[in-house]
């Protein structure tokens, strides 16, 4: 029996896994390695607080790109939704950890098959792979930290996002019970007393999660969000529906065109009294096309100036959400300031945070409890994970001409270092950020998922009509 290896058990190895299952007539053994984080959940859908919602609308939030309304339909079944409009539902933001149940059922579902006649065995082992060895075309061996080892004829890399990177500091952090390196380890037990002072490192979804439980908890004390560019997750909002106003030619306009088309539709939409992220909105069909067409340099040239405008206006957050955020603001809970971090000084009392503002003046900021919220580490081969660091060393895996990830083939196979696709590895999912961009959420893991089953099983695509994604209009 065929054995496919699936490192990760976040959204993109569960729906992986899921569609192997569904897709595969011939008798298989699915495989997901999985560690740290919860299975089927991942750290985006591990969460238990229900202040944690979705930051897309139900209606586009299916984890099967051939089953557009099947997030909504399967809400339907939940007695807490029984009386919910349709309308109101497909609206919704609903909280992370019901979406969180929703891969857990898919993939319950799949492990556990009714039907008797399922050829395909799906199983979770609970450990870290922290290196593969590859025999020929069809063999390889996933070596875990454990000791143990698991023979497969495929293995896929869904590894999800990278921890958060680290900052030089005076002395050692790691067993300061004030620094919390990983923002979705366990931090609320050490809270300071009331009139305290939490800093937030990073102005993103992951500050913003803090922020929220903080005020759910009703903590009482100052908290200071730091990030170069000062700028918070902006909301979704009511729109309309717009133009597809990218050619058919885009990808010979270069960074610069792009600008100029993009700022061009942007003022458009101001004199229509419209906002102007939907014009960014437009762009998403075509985004990945759009950033493989760039050079290395205009995409480095992005990265440095545009990319926080991006990310604060793609990368939305519900209406009710930015309402909270702001009333913190008004009142003065949180602070936000602009200014790179230089590094972190642990004293008796306190940490302070020392950093440079946009004038390059030095500040510093003491801090009773810090939170690294910077997001996953960009630099992928500096990130310290075994596993990469073997694959690497051996040539498995080449990282892309950013080093933000691993290269792939069109069938999501990774490119070795001879520079010819594996036979037997592939990858998905933020892995492929330096060689798509726009590869972290549902709507494109759905559909990297369903693609790497296919060319593992050799099946032909399934044809995809799926609902257009139109998150600017709530």
């Amino acid at each position: 029996m065929k054995t496919i290896a699936i490192i990760g058990g976040g959204f993109g190895g569960t729906m992986t896994a899921v569609n192997l299952s569904r897709l595969s007539d011939q008798p298989l053994r699915v495989v997901i390695i999985n560690s740290k984080r919860p299975l089927g959940r991942g750290t985006a859908y591990g969460t238990r607080r229900n202040e944690h919602l979705l930051n897309v609308a139900a209606r586009n939030m299916s984890a099967l790109p051939d089953r557009p309304t099947h997030f909504v339909d399967w809400l339907r079944s939940r007695s807490e939704f029984n009386d919910t409009p349709e309308d109101e539902l497909r609206e919704m933001f609903a909280p992370r950890c019901i979406y969180g149940d929703y891969l857990r059922s898919l993939l319950g579902a799949c492990m556990n098959p009714i039907d008797e006649r399922s050829q395909v065995t799906i199983e979770a082992l609970d450990d870290e792979a922290v290196d593969v060895d590859v025999s020929g075309e069809s063999s390889a061996t996933v070596l875990m930290k454990s000791g143990d080892a698991l023979e497969a004829d495929r293995v896929v890399l869904a590894t999800g996002n990278q921890a958060p990177g680290s900052f030089p500091s005076a002395s050692p952090l790691r067993y300061d019970p004030r620094y919390r390196s990983d923002p979705w380890s366990e931090w609320l037990s050490r809270l300071p007393p009331p009139g305290g002072t939490i800093v937030l490192l990073g102005t993103g979804l992951t500050m913003v999660d803090i922020v929220l439980t903080l005020g759910e908890i009703g903590w009482n004390g100052k908290i200071v969000a730091v990030s170069r560019s000062g700028r918070l997750p902006k909301s979704h909002f009511r729109g309309i529906a717009y133009e597809d106003f990218v050619p058919d030619d885009a990808e010979s306009l270069g960074l610069s065109g792009l600008r100029e088309l993009v700022q061009r539709h942007c003022e458009r939409l101001r004199q229509m009294s419209q906002n102007p992220a939907i014009a960014i909105d437009k762009l998403r069909p075509h985004t990945q096309r759009l950033w493989q067409s760039l050079s290395k340099d205009e995409k480095e040239a992005f990265l440095s100036h545009d990319a926080p405008e991006w990310n604060v206006t793609r990368h939305r957050i519900a209406a009710s959400i930015h309402n909270r955020m702001t009333d913190a603001l008004d009142s003065g809970r949180l602070q936000v300031i602009a200014g790179t971090i230089d590094k972190l000084v642990p004293g008796e009392q306190q940490i302070d945070v020392v950093l440079r503002d946009t004038k390059g003046n030095e500040q510093s900021i003491a801090g009773d409890l810090i939170i690294n919220c910077t997001g996953p580490q960009l630099r992928f081969t500096q990130a310290g994970v075994p596993l990469f660091d073997n694959l690497l060393r051996k040539q498995l895996v080449t990282a892309d001409e950013l080093d933000m990830g691993i290269l792939v083939d069109k069938h999501f196979a990774a490119i070795t270092g001879n520079g010819m696709p594996s036979p037997v590895l592939f990858a998905i999912g933020p892995l492929l950020r330096g060689s798509l961009w726009e590869t972290t959420a549902v709507p494109e893991l759905r559909g990297q998922a369903m693609r790497v089953a296919e060319a593992m099983l050799e099946r032909k695509p399934v044809a995809v009509q799926e609902e257009e994604v139109i998150e600017y209009y709530i």
